[in-house]
């Protein structure tokens, strides 16, 4: 955390000051005088970027306290920003559905056996792969994927099995086919329920027989490669309407994982949504923002029908659109629980609303823990119940 005077000049030029802010990681709180304090855009400057503010002469209690405040929130922010830097196959959640997904996993990926992934769109099955292929002992070779929905059918053939030059018009060299690429390593079949008819015949001959010919060759080559698939379409239901083979899809659903929507994963949302505002505050130039007690409940009460995949485009969506230091309801273009969300206001209205969010993060982190919430705001307990009482939180 850090002091930062602010003066005239810093408001001329403003980039500057921005790119300090941001570059440190710290939590900065403003330190104004009365002729800065008139100036045309220092509330909404200080709102953006600075975690409180104070005039001068101190008032030396109530810097104490937001000096706590500050270092609580800075320990909050790296807590929650952590995996930001984990591996691009690591599982976020504390959910009992990701708790049981992770525990599963680490049985399945040993073994070399088959594994379908099913879940609704959006819900993270190609994670779910990629963790598989990197927790089993072909993590250090090729990963290789294929949607079986998005390649027009007279070129999903040449994708996945590859041809020779000259095997059709266009064809002017040789072309590795996506299973030949896996060789030693893992190959994911995503949406396996839209591969048509006779390619899932001749993908059953591959799994059948551990070789492929590529189109327009005749000889014979032996791959090795564990696979995967994965799909949003009910395939009992495809079988029963002809549309999947049966036989195809025995060999592929030796081992099962199925996911769990958003929508069943509420205690998640807040660890997800926070990483979603780290990754992507680069992306748009804004800095990394929490989220509103408005947002949250708009969050919790949404049925979340795209997953995963529409909270990262809604966190997106919000970190361009959100005006103060956290995203509300209507930047995430989610109803607002209080119908109407009111205006920013003044520097202390916006500082009353930062304190009310503080202390509800840091109770849903810490189990509504007390001592434990307080010790991480850096402030005493007599201090912390000062703080429940005023904004009426128990």
């Amino acid at each position: 955390m850090g002091l930062l005077r602010l003066q005239p000049f810093h408001l001329d030029r403003p980039e500057a000051v921005k790119e300090l802010i941001s570059r440190s990681g710290t939590e900065w709180i403003a330190v104004l005088n009365q002729e800065v304090l008139r100036l045309k855009n220092v509330g909404d400057f200080v709102c953006e970027w600075f975690f409180d503010f104070h005039t001068l002469p101190f008032d030396v209690s109530r810097v104490q306290v937001t000096l706590g405040r500050a270092f609580g929130m800075a320990r909050l922010r790296g807590q929650g920003s952590v995996h930001v830097q984990l591996p691009e196959h690591e599982l976020l959640g504390d959910s009992k559905p990701i708790r049981e997904l992770r525990k599963l996993l680490s049985k399945l990926a040993p073994t070399e056996s088959p594994v379908l992934i099913r879940g609704e769109s959006g819900t993270g099955k190609e994670l779910v792969a990629r963790t598989l292929h990197s927790q089993s002992l072909r993590r250090n070779k090729p990963f290789i994927a294929i949607n079986c929905g998005a390649i027009p059918e007279h070129l999903i053939q040449s994708e996945l099995f590859g041809h020779e030059k000259g095997a059709f018009t266009g064809a002017h060299q040789r072309k590795i086919g996506r299973i030949e690429a896996a060789h030693g390593g893992t190959l994911f079949l995503d949406e396996i329920g839209d591969l048509p008819l006779e390619l899932q015949a001749n993908l059953l001959r591959f799994l059948q027989e551990k070789h492929i010919e590529r189109v327009g060759g005749s000889q014979p080559i032996a791959v090795d490669v564990r696979v995967l698939a994965a799909t949003h379409v009910d395939l009992e239901s495809a079988i029963e309407h002809r549309l999947f083979r049966e036989d195809l899809y025995y060999r592929l659903n030796v081992l099962q994982v199925v996911m769990a929507p958003l929508r069943e994963r509420h205690g998640d949302l807040s660890m997800l949504a926070s990483h979603f505002s780290h990754l992507y505050s680069q992306e748009t130039g804004r800095r990394p923002r929490s989220f509103s007690e408005d947002a949250l409940v708009a969050m919790g009460m949404h049925d979340w029908p795209g997953n995963i995949r529409e909270l990262a485009n809604r966190v997106r969506r919000g970190l361009v659109l959100a005006e103060g230091r956290q995203i509300e309801a209507r930047d995430l273009g989610l109803a607002s629980h209080h119908g109407i969300v009111a205006p920013m206001g003044t520097l202390e209205d916006y500082k009353t609303r930062a304190e009310r969010q503080a202390l509800s993060d840091v109770l849903n982190r810490h189990s509504d823990n007390l001592s434990v919430a307080a010790r991480v705001l850096g402030v005493s307990r007599p201090t912390f119940y000062r703080l429940l009482h005023k904004h009426q939180i128990r």
